[in-house]
């Protein structure tokens, strides 16, 4: 059996466009060796119907089978991603397809990799597959909801061999973003990245590199990372490198997660971006207060009805609209507002920064500055302008990019809990988790049963991170809120 998936994996890279004819019995002879076999039977069996990551699974499968690979995550990931790698072309080669795409469509340059980063097994389609996504109308516009169900977790012999045979410490890569991932084998505490490719671009005077999301959250979400290891800053260098790349690849918006911890992303580190070819509803939200500054006449400016505190700045000049922003991101860094609850600085330990969002227009430019604050108090131990503890429940992790747009990326733990919570809700005697009785109690009381159960949760579950997002904004959506943010304008 193992030689009809050989056979079908082959045939389907072929499809992909990943290899040729040609090439098809050199890779069945790289999958033999992989697979310790020295002969090969023509296989009669049909298996058509799998996809490439099935497939992929079949082959390891064998692995483990025949003892060439143990059974745990790590090992079998690393052996899978060695498998797609013979389908792979040399980083070069793929680079240099890319650009000569580029020069007939950036879009159709874009959208070969993505397929090929796809086809590749790179990026997890199967995994993503698994992840609850919806909308929620809001009356901020359509919310994107989602539960991460796609990063698969260690079973316990994994973590207690971690814990036995721990790995030696490495400065190489020196993050999971760094241009040495590319290739890169992989071992209990990184990911492999035999089947992982990245193109370069430039993006002001620097190089750079342009590569997909593994478990992509929207449609062709990419990462774009500094060829330099460095910590993430906010800037006018950058903004003008988010310019540079939407005037590149105008079918794409291009954004950063904020530079301070709480209102950061992830990982803060490595000086990276995100984009992609998708228009969340902040892209959409309604223009309420047009302002202009003096300074920058070319520039103008306005504020959105949405749950953050966003200035919209647009200009058909890259120049003239970074530094727009850049004025409008030395004033903010030290702004205070008392009666807003806003504090630039606790001693030397600043508190103001901005998420940066860029797209194209027709001939205008557009950049998003959401304005962020990531003080802390006694009141809110995880930040002010931070989801506040009764939002926790649903989601406590970091407000990045992605959430401040508007797509929730919530935690698998939910997807359980909220199928106790809807049973709950529906009159059932179930037991809900002490962290979600009181809403549960409350959602209860309020189901009139005119929609199913489970969207009434769900609608809910939009609610309370739509919540969080509020609790995240610098200047609310009230009168004195509303006051605060035009005190700040006036100022520009």
């Amino acid at each position: 059996m193992i030689f009809a998936y050989i056979e079908e994996l082959i045939r389907k890279a072929q499809q992909a466009g990943l290899i040729e004819q040609r090439d098809h019995v050199y890779a069945r002879n790289r999958l033999l060796a992989l697979l310790k076999k020295n002969d090969f039977t023509e296989p009669a069996e049909n298996v058509s119907a799998l996809s490439i990551p099935e497939l992929v699974e079949k082959v390891t499968e064998e692995a483990v089978a025949q003892g060439i690979v143990q059974p745990f995550l790590e090992d079998k990931e690393i052996f899978a991603a060695d498998v797609m790698n013979i389908f792979i072309s040399k980083p070069s080669q793929i680079s240099d397809f890319f650009w000569k795409s580029y020069s007939s469509s950036p879009q159709q340059a874009t959208a070969s990799f993505y397929s090929l980063s796809q086809a590749s097994n790179y990026i997890q389609t199967k995994r993503i597959a698994k992840n609850i996504s919806y909308k929620a109308e809001t009356d901020y516009g359509e919310l994107d909801i989602t539960i991460n169900l796609s990063k698969p977790e260690k079973d316990p012999a994994e973590i207690a061999r971690a814990k036995l045979r721990p790995e030696p410490e490495t400065n190489y890569p020196k993050c999971l973003l760094c241009v040495e991932n590319e290739g890169y084998a992989g071992h209990a505490n990184h990911p492999a990245r035999a089947n992982h490719r990245i193109v370069p671009v430039t993006l002001g005077n620097e190089e750079w590199f342009l590569q997909y999301s593994p478990y992509v959250y929207y449609n062709e979400h990419c990462i774009l990372l500094s060829g330099e290891h460095r910590d993430m800053k906010i800037d006018r260098t950058g903004f003008e490198r988010l310019l540079h790349f939407v005037h590149q690849f105008p079918h794409y918006f291009a954004g950063s997660n904020a530079d301070l911890p709480i209102v950061g992303g992830s990982i803060l580190t490595h000086d990276h971006y995100q984009g992609g070819q998708y228009e969340f509803a902040m892209a959409k939200a309604k223009e309420t207060a047009s302002f202009s500054m003096q300074t920058f006449p070319e520039v103008e400016g306005a504020t959105l009805h949405w749950p953050m505190s966003v200035i919209r700045l647009k200009s058909e000049s890259q120049d003239k609209l970074a530094a727009a922003a850049d004025y409008v991101l030395t004033n903010w860094k030290t702004y205070d507002d008392q009666a807003c609850g806003i504090q630039s600085f606790t001693g030397e330990t600043p508190h103001n920064t901005v998420t940066p969002i860029a797209r194209k227009r027709g001939a205008q430019f557009e950049l998003d500055l959401v304005l962020r604050n990531n003080r802390t108090t006694e009141e809110h131990p995880m930040g002010l302008f931070h989801p506040h503890a009764d939002i926790h429940h649903i989601k406590r992790e970091n407000i990045g990019l992605i959430e401040v747009m508007g797509l929730a990326v919530l935690p698998a733990r939910l997807k359980e809990d909220l199928t106790a919570v809807a049973a709950f809700v529906a009159g059932e005697d179930v037991q809900v988790k002490d962290e979600h009785q009181e809403w549960a109690q409350e959602l209860r009381r309020a189901y009139d049963g005119k929609k199913e159960v489970e969207e009434f949760v769900r609608q809910a579950v939009a609610s309370k991170f739509l919540r969080g997002l509020e609790d995240c904004g610098v200047f609310k959506q009230t009168a004195e809120g509303q006051n605060g943010f035009a005190r700040f304008l006036d100022g520009l």
